[in-house]
């Protein structure tokens, strides 16, 4: 679910967008490809569940909404977002106090 890069970490996401709210569901999938669930309030029309999707995420991570990149998967569920300037040890601990 989560890989180190040069530029940061980058995060594997199943995407499910129309829900009621954003939220993280759980996780989908199991050891390598292991992929964190994510509820989508937009709908998944012209990239606004994408864009739901990266505003969340940088909020999550506290990070900026430049910081949090869609790196594959713009027009599919599955989905690797590039989170720069943090380190994968920030990532897990803020993963596991919003899945609590």
């Amino acid at each position: 679910m989560l890989r180190d890069t040069a530029d940061g970490v980058t995060l594997a996401v199943r995407a499910q967008p129309g829900a009621k709210k954003t939220t993280i569901v759980g996780v989908y999938g199991e050891g390598a490809a292991a992929q964190l669930k994510i509820a989508v309030q937009a709908p998944p029309i012209e990239g606004r569940a994408n864009e739901e999707l990266v505003n969340f995420l940088a909020k999550l991570f506290s990070l900026s909404r430049t910081n949090v990149v869609l790196m594959s998967g713009e027009l599919a569920r599955s989905k690797v977002i590039l989170l720069r300037g943090v380190t994968r040890a920030r990532i897990e601990w803020l993963l596991a106090e919003a899945m609590r």
